[in-house]
């Protein structure tokens, strides 16, 4: 093809859907670990010899890791760029998952899991900024919804599929294969993704800047977001939201619906993978819908009071089996809301501190997670009356009732301190 004076040859869609795909493959196992101990809680209590307390937190650690690199892996990607990045992710997560699969006791385990959500926390800012450099603007969005796709096909995988290769192989082989996968994913980045189309000859869709003060100020860019009212309380909402949703799906709701509902893992598995998908159905319905009303906070709050009535008849009312599935199914639709959240954060602040908020932002879930899992854990040991079956401890209606109160306890705060948010009307603050 012959090029115009002045005519730009961008990459063709093929190559740069191969680069950014690479990338969102490394955050599609990033939720697969993320919410896999929810399918082997029995075999994990088993094999270590413990209680819920410490089951939640030995799923955490993926968390207490992963909340930690929020805010440097945005300082790590511009220095290294998305490539080495995302190899280095890959290979670490590659290690921390091979380290858990032949753990020989908890300790080692805890690592593994650190390890993970250390590694793969680099993920999801890599690949916006993969995004940023090889397609073109109007497709961001794209983009960045087809992400979060990703992260639910994780979810989804590491629900009954992975249940039943543990069935079948046990769950040590089977995250062992799991290791392997995530390094040969590591080859793969290394080959193919490049940070930037230019580095194959390509034209960007961006043009590469360079602050030598960016870095020396992010402290500052952190200080300067905490003064906005609006940045705490949007940092605190989300977790009673997504950390119902992520201690549900990521971990007790498959024993809760065997051991109370008395329902075959699988199914189990099954119906907490329906209500992951209905959380990434909600985010970008959730969030057109509010961008088309013009308000963050009226939705943003009738939305959590929904989230909260769900879980409330979820944990407390005795209702049959199809229809606990529609309910959690409504929650976990309405849970989506957080995506308002992201907005509502980026346009409290002015435009230079926007990466900063949305990287304190994107901590609020994952607090929920780390803080609710072992939380929940401890309270169910707390109410143990001393039953077990194959080495796991069986847990009754009465104590999980107990322990996901505080989930429900954690969404009556975020429903308390949204109303005293600051209205932004959809703009942007100047």
């Amino acid at each position: 093809m012959v090029l115009n004076p002045g005519q730009r040859r961008y990459p063709p869609a093929a190559v740069a859907w191969t680069v950014w795909g690479l990338g969102a493959l490394l955050y599609l196992i990033a939720f697969y670990q993320r919410v896999a101990p929810a399918v082997m809680t029995d075999r994990l209590m088993n094999d270590f010899a413990i209680g819920a307390t410490e089951l939640g937190n030995l799923s955490a650690f993926y968390f207490y890791s992963y909340v930690a690199m929020q805010i440097p892996t945005g300082i790590i990607a511009d220095r290294w760029g998305p490539r080495r990045l995302l190899t280095a992710g890959a290979a670490v997560a590659a290690v921390g998952s091979a380290v858990f699969a032949y753990a020989p006791d908890l300790w080692w385990a805890s690592a593994g899991r650190l390890l993970v959500g250390a590694s793969v926390a680099v993920a999801f800012v890599s690949m916006l900024k993969l995004a940023s450099h090889w397609f073109a603007p109007q497709q961001f969005a794209l983009a960045s919804g087809l992400a979060l796709v990703f992260g639910v096909v994780g979810g989804v995988i590491a629900g009954v599929p992975l249940r039943l290769l543990i069935e079948a192989w046990g769950w040590r082989p089977v995250m062992g294969v799991s290791a392997v996968v995530t390094a040969l994913l590591a080859v793969a980045i290394w080959l193919r993704v490049r940070d930037d189309p230019a580095d194959w000859g390509y034209d960007s869709h961006t043009q590469t800047t360079h602050d030598s003060g960016q870095h020396a100020s992010i402290l500052r860019g952190v200080a300067a977001v905490l003064s906005y009212r609006n940045s705490w309380i949007l940092l605190i909402t989300p977790i009673g939201i997504a950390g119902a949703v992520l201690t549900f799906a990521g971990l007790w709701g498959v024993p809760y619906l065997r051991q109370v509902h008395g329902l075959e893992t699988r199914t189990a598995a099954a119906i907490t993978s329906l209500l992951l998908i209905a959380w990434a159905v909600g985010g970008p319905l959730l969030g057109t819908l509010s961008q088309r009303l013009g308000h963050r906070r009226p939705l943003y709050v009738w939305t959590t009071a929904a989230a909260l009535a769900g879980w409330t008849v979820v944990i407390f009312a005795p209702i049959p089996v199809w229809l606990l599935i529609v309910t959690l199914l409504f929650t976990g639709l309405v849970s989506g809301n957080l995506i308002i959240g992201f907005a509502f954060a980026k346009e409290s602040v002015p435009v230079r501190l926007m990466g900063t908020a949305s990287g304190i932002c994107n901590m609020g879930p994952l607090l929920g997670g780390m803080l609710l899992q072992p939380a929940v854990g401890w309270v169910l040991d707390r109410n143990w009356l001393g039953a077990s079956a194959n080495g796991a401890r069986i847990y009754d209606a009465t104590a999980y009732q107990t322990a996901f109160s505080l989930m429900a306890a954690c969404l009556v705060v975020s429903l308390c301190l949204i109303p005293f948010a600051k209205e932004t009307h959809c703009q942007q603050t100047a």
